[in-house]
Order: structure tokens, then C-alpha cells, then sequence
């Protein structure tokens, strides 16, 4: 008899605990279909690769067609008249290089384009409590035409009157003097170190070298030309050496201004032939315009930022009869009633001299660094300029006498004083002994010499009122002078 069988009715039992079927549905679950990419993807991945191929395989034909078509365009060009560029052709005058006729009009100058700026009279105009006002305020046409030129004198003053030493006081102070550092030459004298302290020691009659010191020391000007200068009570200046800047016509003025004002122009040989080739010609009573023209000769600085100072800060000894003065930088255009300016900011003020302030900085010292970083001057130059300021005590303040400490000094109007010339006659010295930069001696002398207190020290907006600014238009050709002897003396 047979066993029983656990397999009976051919089937197999096979237990599954409910653990198990949990387990098995989580394995299905975690199984997915691997998804196709969206068509865009796979369009987008092949246009790459076809872009790369194509690039790879004609990247020569593409660096050839555009080579090939500006090889054309060039090729059109060959025989047509060349254009020459104003600014080229300026820098062509000012540097002596003479336009051929017979090459007109192959190099024929283009049409002058006026600047933008260039005979503007609108008023500049700022914010003082929530009203628009114009920034310099001058009084209205019919009051202008009546205005007259004061005696001066009504500010008193320590100084009473100003010897300008020549060589015939110091005959010993020649040309053996002169050191290799300092640009001192037989025009402005040999100041040593203590002159230059003495020259802040204010008495009735100071004696200060103030340009002009030697006969022979240049700054030639004809005798016409003095006795023009010599009469003049109020005078406009400017000046151009080096064929640096053209010459703009003021406007603005009065009938009694054009009367009453000498308007007048300082120019080299050099600023004469850029000119006369720009169709500037001086007329035969030495005017363009109502610019009477001064020619120069004989410039006494290489540097013709130097000769520009001899104007600009000496106009009492070239204009020795005059009594006020507006100076007006060569890249502006004047454009203001200079009787107007001078009761608007001397009379009105009851000031002797009036100045802008700086726009950017307040502090010599920082000014200094500007100087420097700009390429303006000589790292060497204005550091030997401002350790003999730190040396001599002059702080960082950004405030000297109730007043911004930096200046900018495009525009000075003046009063023809004692004080005032003396300050001029120092500043001119300060610029000549370290750098032509007189931003950085202009607040130095102010707070040495003290005694001069009536400055208006005018806000930024009133300059840009009274000129429109132009800008230098090229850089000046250097004059040359005669070289001067020169020894071991170093002296700062």
C-alpha cells in the first residue's frame, strides 16, 4: 500500500505571508520606463552638432569673404579726394607744417564746424529754496549801460604800495645763480629760499621779484602795443601760446563795456601762423573782432604753460594804469558784460578779487594726488612742492577763512590793489619755483600771506555762467629760448 502523497491532485501549494506581497508591489512600483527625450531637445542637440561641423570645415571661407569685401571697399575709395579731419589739420598749423597749394584742393581744409557750446547766452540756473534762480545775477541791460568805473581804493589795506625788484637792485643776482632744479631765469629773477620768506612779510612798501627782472629776460611786446596797454582802466586778457587754442570772440556786452573795456589777446609767432592759416588775420589796426592782438616775442619759458602765468597772474605790470581786470583762460569764451561782472562780484561783494571754486576737491594735498595721477605734472615736481608746504606748516583743512581752500582758477576778476598785486607777484613765484599747476600755490599763498581777507570765493556755477567752455584744442608747441648757464646750486 503506497504512502500518501503530500503532492496529491497534482498541484503545489506555495505560502505567501502578506509581508511578502508587500515587498513584490514596492519592486513594481519602483520600476519605471526610461522616457524619451522631447523632440525640440534632440533638434536643438543635432543643430549644434551640425553648426560645429559647418564651422570646422569653412572657418577659412568665412575669415575670406569679409577680408574680400572690405579689400573692395577700400579699392572704390582709390583716386577720391581724401577727407582731411579739422583736428588733424589744426595739429598739422600748430605744429609749423604749411599746406601745400598746390595740392588744393587734395588737402583742402573742411568747413569749419562750430563747437556746440560756442555763442551760448543762456543763463545757468540752480536751486534755492525749491525756486529756480539764474546763478549770477547781474543787474538788468538799461542799469548796465549807466554803469561807471569807481575810483577804487575803499578797502583799506596794510600795503600801500609794491616795489618790483629788477637787476638793478640785486646786480649780484645773474645768471650764475640759477639752479639746475628750479626754472628761475633772468625774467622772473633768482628768489632764494629766504626772499621767498620775506616776500610774506607784510610791511607798507614790500620789495618781491615779480617778474620782469632783467631787460634782456624777454616777454617782448612793441611800443605800439604799450601805449595801447597803458591806456586801458578795465582790461579783458587772454592768451594763446604755441598755437594751443584758437581765439573766440566775447559776447554779452554793453554798449558801455565796448566803450569803457581794452579787450586783449596775447599771442606768439607760433599762435600767429596757426591762426593766419585757419583765416584768422589780424587787421591793420591790430584787431580780429574786438580782440586787440599782442604779439609777444622772445618768450622767457620753454614751457608755455609758464609763459601763459606771466599774463594771467602779472596783467597789473603790463596794464600799469589799469585799475580792474577779468582773466579769461583761452578754452573758454567770455560771454558776459565785464562792467556787470566786476559790480556783481567785486563792487557788490565789496571784494578785491573774485575766484571760482574748485568743482571736485577742497584740499591741496588731495589735489596734489590728482595732479599726479592725471599726468598733469611731475610726481618729483609736486612732491618737492608739497613737502615744502607740509614743512612749512600748511594744514589738510578743506575750509581756509570761511572759505572752500581749493580754487579753480580759469576766471579772475581783480582789483588792481596793492595787496592783490602782491599776491599775484608771489603766486607767480610759487608756480615758477615748483609747478605750473596754480591750483596747488594758490591756497598755499592765501593762507601765508593772511592779510588778504576780501575774496569772493564764487560757487562753480557762477564760472560756468560767465564762459562757454570750449576746451583746449590741441597741445601747445613749446617756444624755444637760449639756453641758459646753470651751476651746482640745488637749493629748493
Amino acid at each position: 500500500m503506497s504512502s500518501p502523497s503530500m503532492f496529491s491532485n497534482n498541484s503545489v501549494s506555495i505560502p505567501v505571508s502578506d509581508d511578502d506581497e508587500d515587498e513584490l508591489s514596492r519592486k513594481r512600483v519602483r520600476v519605471r520606463r526610461k522616457r524619451k527625450k522631447p523632440l525640440s531637445h534632440r533638434v536643438k542637440h543635432d543643430l549644434g552638432k551640425r553648426l560645429v561641423r559647418f564651422l570646422v570645415r569653412y572657418w577659412a571661407l568665412l575669415i575670406f569673404l569679409p577680408a574680400a569685401a572690405l579689400l573692395c571697399y577700400e579699392a572704390t575709395k582709390i583716386g577720391k579726394e581724401p577727407a582731411v579731419d579739422e583736428d588733424d589739420l589744426d595739429r598739422f598749423v600748430a605744429e609749423g607744417t604749411e599746406v601745400d597749394p598746390d595740392l588744393d584742393p587734395v588737402f583742402k581744409p573742411p568747413p569749419k564746424v562750430s563747437h556746440p557750446n560756442l555763442n551760448r547766452m543762456d543763463p545757468v540756473t540752480r536751486m534755492i529754496d525749491g525756486v529756480r534762480e539764474p546763478c549770477l545775477k547781474l543787474r538788468p541791460s538799461d542799469e548796465l549801460e549807466l554803469l561807471d568805473i569807481p575810483n577804487g581804493g575803499g578797502i583799506e589795506s596794510p600795503v600801500k604800495s609794491v616795489k618790483y625788484l629788477t637787476e638793478r637792485d640785486l646786480p649780484e643776482q645773474n645768471g650764475t645763480h640759477r639752479s639746475k632744479r628750479i626754472k628761475f631765469n633772468s625774467f622772473s629773477g633768482y628768489p632764494s629760499l629766504e626772499d621767498r620768506d620775506g616776500s610774506f612779510v607784510v610791511n607798507q612798501t614790500p620789495a618781491v621779484h615779480c617778474g620782469f627782472f632783467s631787460e634782456s629776460g624777454g616777454f617782448n611786446i612793441s611800443d605800439a602795443d604799450k601805449s595801447y596797454m597803458d591806456s586801458c582802466q578795465v582790461v579783458v586778457s587772454t592768451c594763446a601760446f604755441g598755437g594751443g587754442d584758437d581765439l573766440y570772440q566775447p559776447i554779452g556786452m554793453s554798449n558801455a563795456s565796448l566803450q569803457k573795456v581794452c579787450y586783449v589777446a596775447f599771442w606768439d609767432d607760433i599762435t600767429l601762423a596757426a591762426q593766419e592759416n585757419a583765416g584768422h588775420t589780424i587787421g591793420d589796426d591790430k584787431f580780429i573782432g574786438n580782440w586787440r592782438i599782442v604779439l609777444v616775442d622772445d618768450l622767457p619759458f620753454v614751457d608755455q604753460r609758464l609763459n601763459g602765468k606771466i599774463p594771467k597772474m602779472l596783467g597789473h605790470r603790463l596794464f600799469p594804469n589799469a585799475k580792474y581786470s577779468i582773466w579769461v583762460d583761452s578754452k573758454s569764451q567770455f560771454r558776459r558784460d565785464p562792467l556787470g561782472v566786476l559790480e556783481a562780484l567785486l563792487w557788490r561783494t565789496n571784494s578785491v578779487l573774485a575766484i571760482s571754486e574748485h568743482g571736485a576737491r577742497s584740499s591741496v594735498y588731495d589735489e596734489a594726488k590728482a595732479v599726479v595721477k592725471k599726468n598733469k605734472a611731475r610726481p618729483e615736481e609736486v612732491d618737492v612742492q608739497i613737502t615744502q608746504y607740509k614743512k612749512d606748516g600748511m594744514p589738510e583743512d578743506k575750509r581756509l577763512n570761511g572759505k572752500k581752500a581749493l580754487n579753480e582758477a580759469s576766471i579772475i576778476v581783480r582789483e588792481h590793489t596793492p595787496v592783490v598785486n602782491l599776491f599775484m607777484c608771489i603766486w607767480f613765484n610759487e608756480a615758477v619755483r615748483f609747478t605750473s599747476r596754480d591750483q596747488l600755490s594758490f591756497p598755499y599763498v592765501l593762507w601765508r600771506l593772511k592779510v588778504l581777507k576780501d575774496i569772493n570765493m564764487f560757487p562753480v556755477c557762477i564760472r560756468k555762467d560767465l564762459v562757454n567752455s570750449i576746451g583746449h584744442l590741441r597741445k601747445a608747441k613749446p617756444s624755444v629760448k637760449r639756453t641758459m648757464p646753470s651751476t651746482a646750486d640745488d637749493e629748493a
